[in-house]
């Protein structure tokens, strides 16, 4: 097999493309397209979210102290699409897109009630790592397509079309 250099932006790719919604203290609502979002720990269950500090929703993220990670469907592609590639710097993107919200359990912050599944995070940490500031966050309650959910309340993966 013979290889070459790659791209290193590219070379934990595909992942699942997620949207991270979140509330400020006003309790204006927001959420963007996230490039970098992973699990960190499963005892207790963590993942981490890396937000660049000029995106509108850091401030939210960081002074609310909590977001929430959305998945995104093949059936989520417009809103995705539309969600990172406009700010909320000019305007209510979450209501020009007819996103529809619900209120998280654990956390104040919106989960985006058309995805398939919705992660509430408390954050626990963050370490800036260039670009980005890494939060992690502490999964406090993940909500999940009825259909998704097998007998043992794991989600089911296989069944969905992640972006």
């Amino acid at each position: 097999m013979n290889k070459k250099e790659a791209n290193f932006k590219s070379c934990l790719q595909p992942a699942p493309k997620v949207l991270v919604s979140c509330r400020g203290k006003n309790g204006e609502n927001n959420a963007l397209a996230v490039a970098y979002c992973g699990n960190c720990s499963y005892d207790p269950p963590m993942v981490m979210v890396g937000i660049v500090p000029s995106r509108y929703s850091y401030k939210m993220i960081k002074e609310s102290g909590c977001f929430v990670v959305n998945l995104a469907s093949k059936e989520n592609k417009e809103m995705f699409d539309y969600l990172g590639s406009h700010s909320r710097r000019d305007g209510d993107k979450l209501k020009e897109i007819g996103a529809r919200l619900g209120e998280a359990v654990k956390v104040n912050a919106p989960i985006l009630e058309d995805c398939p599944v919705n992660i509430e995070c408390s954050i626990v940490d963050s370490i800036v790592t260039g670009s980005h500031e890494m939060f992690v966050g502490k999964v406090e309650y993940v909500h999940a397509a009825s259909e998704l959910v097998k007998e043992n309340k794991d989600i089911d993966f296989c069944s969905m079309e992640l972006l």
